[in-house]
């Protein structure tokens, strides 16, 4: 798959920062998604105190979610762990299994947040950038803003607030299950990404996608 573009990940926090508000003004909050062939799910994992980043990338058909493609590879990274500049950690390792995919996603999940962001520009967002895909952030707890329980049934959602703007939704993916928080990535709206998820969340909290890349993530850690 090619990237489109890149930039240095050796920054301090302070350069990172400085670069996350220049790439926040690229990310496009709209898109139509159509005709979807094959969604991607990515992750990374670590083992605690270690710097090799395991990123993976899982391809599903869609909309039968059937696995296509799974690639995995393992990077060093030099950058810490600071919360709000995920994308500089894992980024490397995840924009280097890309690389290896084959497949075109038309959409991609990323277990993080896109614009649901202190800076508005999570993980979703700066990876969505990168590869210039559409692209979902669905997170399992909020990093900034506050949202209202959403009802108990699947489907039920609630907006993520921040200063009185909408900057995601808490979803309820699956009956009584605690919900998942998504928002934009990149070139994609709230209301195609939050359909996207609840389209793919077959049964468990977790959409397909996700799901499928964060079972891989764990297996290559323990492996490792």
């Amino acid at each position: 798959m090619e990237i489109r573009e890149t930039h240095p990940f050796d920054l301090t926090s302070a350069e990172a920062i400085r670069l996350q508000e220049r790439l926040r003004a690229q990310i496009h909050l709209s898109g139509d998604i159509h005709d979807v062939s094959f969604v991607a799910g990515a992750d990374a994992s670590y083992t605690k105190g270690s710097d090799v980043i395991h990123a993976v990338v899982v391809v599903l058909r869609y909309p039968d979610l059937t696995v296509v493609e799974r690639v995995s590879v393992s990077v060093v990274t030099g950058f810490p762990y600071i919360p709000g500049l995920l994308a500089f950690r894992e980024g490397p390792a995840l924009i280097e299994a890309f690389r290896r995919v084959r497949s075109e996603p038309d959409v991609i999940f990323f277990d993080g947040h896109g614009i649901a962001h202190p800076r508005g520009i999570g993980i979703a967002s700066h990876m969505g950038l990168l590869l210039d895909r559409p692209s979902i952030g669905v997170a399992k707890s909020l990093l900034t803003g506050s949202a209202a329980k959403p009802g108990f049934m699947r489907g039920s959602m609630t907006p993520i607030l921040r200063d009185g703007e909408t900057i995601g939704m808490a979803v309820r993916t699956k009956e009584w299950a605690k919900p998942v928080y998504v928002s934009v990535g990149h070139r994609i709206s709230l209301e195609a990404a939050v359909d996207l998820v609840l389209a793919t969340a077959r049964g468990y909290r977790l959409p397909e996608p996700t799901r499928q890349a964060h079972l891989l993530s764990n297996a290559v850690r323990k492996e490792s």
